[in-house]
């Protein structure tokens, strides 16, 4: 698949740097091929060229215990998962569409997020505060828009910041068997939403490392 270049890069210097956690919700273990970590993999391309600093992780590669707490227990492979997110300026949370909704993944990965709400800092907000936040979706159907609004209100319930243009997507034909991964080229439209994703998102992130919220 062919990468967008459409994105103009930006000179950021070693000490303005950001990072970026992505978080990929496939149903299908590495190394199985992804639509949707492709998607991801552009979008922390884009980002890169905007100064920040990616890494992606599938969630099905790790045993992500179902609840609510930050840490539930011997062998949980949350934990070590939230550390990485709580030292990241920005998450990405990426998934499929599967009839419509979000991934079971996804979902269990919002759940943990709720953990977020108790554990607060010296002004009694959550640590996520000042943290951005934004979404992909791929699928073969429509959705993108319904999935999308919910990851955006789980992720802002918790304490994340939504940029302007929060997610990027593709979905295609309803009822056909091309992925998103099968295309020849990235479509135009999604490559310059990318770009938007990637260039809002580390914006919004430096200015709030640089101005923290205020406390209440």
């Amino acid at each position: 698949m062919t990468e967008s270049t459409s994105t103009t890069p930006t000179t950021a210097g070693n000490g303005d740097r950001l990072t970026a956690l992505a978080i990929t919700c496939s149903l299908k273990p590495s190394p199985a091929d992804s639509s949707t970590d492709l998607l991801t993999r552009q979008l922390l391309d884009a980002l890169e060229r905007h100064g920040v600093d990616g890494e992606l992780v599938r969630a099905v590669d790790h045993d992500i215990r179902p609840g609510v707490e930050a840490d539930m227990g011997d062998g949980d492979g949350w934990p070590a998962l939230r550390e990485k997110m709580l030292a990241a300026d920005i998450l990405v949370i990426g998934t499929p569409t599967w009839m419509g909704q979000h991934s079971s993944i996804a979902q269990r990965v919002l759940e943990r997020l709720d953990a977020e709400l108790s554990d607060t800092n010296e002004a009694g907000q959550p640590r996520t505060y000042g943290k951005v936040a934004g979404a992909v979706v791929v699928g073969n159907e429509d959705g993108a828009h319904h999935i999308s609004a919910v990851i955006f209100q789980c992720l802002n319930d918790v304490g994340f910041t939504i940029p302007a243009g929060g997610v990027t997507y593709w979905n295609g034909e309803a009822m056909h068997a091309t992925d998103y991964q099968d295309l020849d080229e990235t479509p135009e439209k999604t490559a310059s939403t990318t770009a938007t994703l990637a260039a809002n998102a580390a914006h919004l992130a430096r200015r709030l490392r640089d101005a923290a919220y205020p406390a209440a």
